[in-house]
């Protein structure tokens, strides 16, 4: 008499561990240039023009704000992350602009619609979400400011966690 055993072994496995991070993926793209708008400056005195991230314009100053194009707009960056991630953004306080005709503004950078150079972006449930992120400033114009058509560029660092 042959006897057959047979045995049957089951594993289980447990296992327990905190979920993974979603990638680091991070991609930020300009699509706005910062714009003061048209002005005229009257006196000596200098003053101000400051872009809110808002859109909005005011002046200080001997400045007048004129109506012709091109219109005030904030600076807008497209941030695209994974949900889970925050950023932190750092800039210069300031930069300087050059003019066509020679002279030279400064401009002073934000704030921003987050308040700082912190961001935390809200985000959907994958990787191709986008958030714009507006970025104001405030132009500081000296009383013997050159006429002309200003520009410059400014650097923003997205750092994310």
């Amino acid at each position: 008499m042959l006897f057959l055993t047979t045995s049957l072994f089951f594993y289980v496995i447990f296992s327990c561990a905190q979920p993974a991070l979603p990638p680091r993926s991070l991609t930020v793209t300009p699509t706005q240039a910062i714009q003061f708008g048209t002005l005229c400056l009257t006196g000596s005195s200098g003053g101000t023009v400051t872009v809110g991230w808002d859109g909005s314009r005011m002046s200080t100053g001997g400045i007048i704000l004129l109506s012709m194009a091109p219109s005030a707009q904030p600076a807008i960056f497209e941030v695209k992350l994974c949900q889970g991630r925050s950023v932190i953004i750092t800039f210069s306080a300031t930069t300087t602009l050059s003019g066509s005709n020679g002279g030279s503004l400064i401009l002073e950078i934000g704030p921003t619609e987050q308040g700082g150079n912190s961001a935390v972006f809200a985000t959907n449930n994958d990787c191709n979400f986008i958030t714009p992120l507006r970025v104001g400033g405030t132009l500081l114009i000296p009383g013997a400011a050159l006429p002309g058509s200003y520009s410059g560029g400014f650097e923003i660092t997205f750092n994310q966690e």
